[in-house]
């Protein structure tokens, strides 16, 4: 069975996260809406930057379409992803977050695209809160299904905890509001 990609955000991204054999994460795309087993999916196709191989990625579609926000990023709805574990998640909103520069002036291009990058770190965070339970003081060891979501809980447990979480997301959305 096909896993579900709830936005084409979340599609987009899990493949940036899964490079060709050769290492190489670039390929241009086209997508197209087919069904498969019966269920409407989405199919990537399109050859490797580097190697030229051909690479293929399908993903089931959701019931209902979720809109992109006018401002500010979602992957998904309120439940949590298929694709990616909150390890993968947490390491995401890691990126974006020191991929903004903090010691210059922005602005044009630059300022927009450090906004664009806090609300993306931000949205990751809200992806990983969805991995715990109601009642929950923090994700627990079973939500992890990678290996390097394994290895992100197994580094810094603490990391994973909802008070941490929250005061991150803050200081993120803080950030970007500075900005």
């Amino acid at each position: 069975m096909l896993k579900l990609a709830r936005t084409n955000a979340e599609a987009h991204l899990f493949m940036d996260l899964h490079p060709c054999a050769c290492g190489e994460r670039r390929f241009a795309r086209t997508s197209s809406v087919v069904t498969i087993d019966g269920e409407l999916a989405s199919r990537y196709t399109g050859a490797c930057a580097r190697c030229g191989a051909a690479r293929l990625f399908e993903f089931r579609l959701p019931l209902e379409i979720l809109q992109p926000p006018p401002t500010g990023v979602i992957y998904g709805g309120a439940e949590p992803s298929q694709l990616l574990d909150p390890g993968e998640w947490l390491s995401v909103s890691d990126d974006y977050a020191r991929s903004v520069p903090v010691a210059t002036k922005l602005d044009g291009d630059a300022l927009r695209s450090a906004r664009q990058r806090l609300a993306s770190a931000v949205a990751a965070l809200d992806e990983v809160r969805k991995f715990a339970p109601p009642g929950a003081v923090e994700v627990p060891p079973t939500a992890f299904t990678t290996p390097f979501g394994r290895a992100m809980w197994d580094k810094e447990p603490g990391r994973f905890r909802l008070v941490r979480l929250d005061a991150v997301r803050a200081a993120y959305a803080q950030a970007a509001e500075r900005l």
